[in-house]
């Protein structure tokens, strides 16, 4: 296996994706709600509680959150977020239900806007204002309820590549392992059909120490349109590693007709 060129071709597409021309971040299919989330002159923290929601349910149920409690509240801001109590969210939260676990994320909804208002003065955008290192804006994730390894280095991937945040590195950007990272990580050969969420984090460093979050996005591509979980559905001649995947090599030995196939 040509583990090098599997590397070189999955940083160069991530690093299209990163020099991209930025655009609205269309996290939901909701252009009012996307409207809000990408709102970080008025709402820096739409976006902050999004990524906190997104847990144990689709991203996109997750990240539509924000604004179903504007559209409860008719407001926004952290003035009138700071003033909800516990049961106040809990309330919202419920009718209709908005997340999986009302209790639980209600709870960190709550604790979040009180982290915002406490420790940034109200704006969230502090979290990642003044250039700071990779490492800084994960670890201000991580400080936040219920946020994990996977949550953290998601949203300071997210600010770096989609709304051209500047930092000082992104040498703490870590690949967040999901089940498309993990299948095509194993399809490709890189780690084991076994291997742990430490194990294919530590891979992606050791393929791309100075960003090894940029080979994020591709990979979750790759699983979420082509490297699907079941063999008889793989759409390996339209993916753009079908030449370098050894699971590829093993389905379709013969190379495809010239014209067909690498979508890249």
């Amino acid at each position: 296996m040509n583990e090098s060129a599997i590397r070189d071709r999955l940083v160069e597409h991530g690093q299209k994706l990163f020099d991209a021309p930025k655009h609205l971040n269309a996290s939901t299919k909701n252009p009012e709600a996307n409207a809000l989330l990408n709102d970080f002159d008025k709402h820096p923290h739409a976006f902050v509680l999004a990524c906190v929601m997104d847990r144990q349910v689709p991203a996109e149920k997750a990240w539509i959150i924000p604004y179903r409690f504007s559209q409860k509240l008719g407001d926004f801001s952290m003035e009138r977020l700071r003033k909800l109590s516990l049961t106040d969210i809990t309330s919202i939260m419920s009718n209709p239900p908005l997340h999986r676990f009302i209790e639980i994320m209600s709870k960190a909804f709550h604790s979040a806007i009180q982290r915002i208002n406490n420790q940034y003065g109200g704006d969230a955008s502090r979290i990642w204002k003044g250039t700071p290192s990779s490492a800084e804006v994960v670890y201000r994730f991580l400080e936040f309820d219920g946020v994990g390894q996977k949550i953290a280095t998601m949203a300071a991937n997210i600010l770096a590549r989609d709304f051209g945040i500047p930092l000082a590195d992104h040498y703490s950007i870590d690949i967040s392992v999901d089940r498309h990272i993990r299948r095509v990580f194993e399809h490709l050969r890189l780690t084991a059909a076994d291997a742990s969420t430490a194990q294919i984090i530590y891979k992606a460093r050791s393929l791309h120490p100075k960003y090894p979050g940029t080979m994020d996005l591709p990979c979750w591509e790759i699983g979420r349109n082509w490297c699907t979980p079941k063999k008889a559905d793989l759409k390996c001649r339209e993916c753009y590693m079908e030449d370098l995947c050894p699971t590829a090599a093993a389905l379709f030995p013969t190379p495809p007709q010239k014209g067909v196939g690498r979508n890249y």
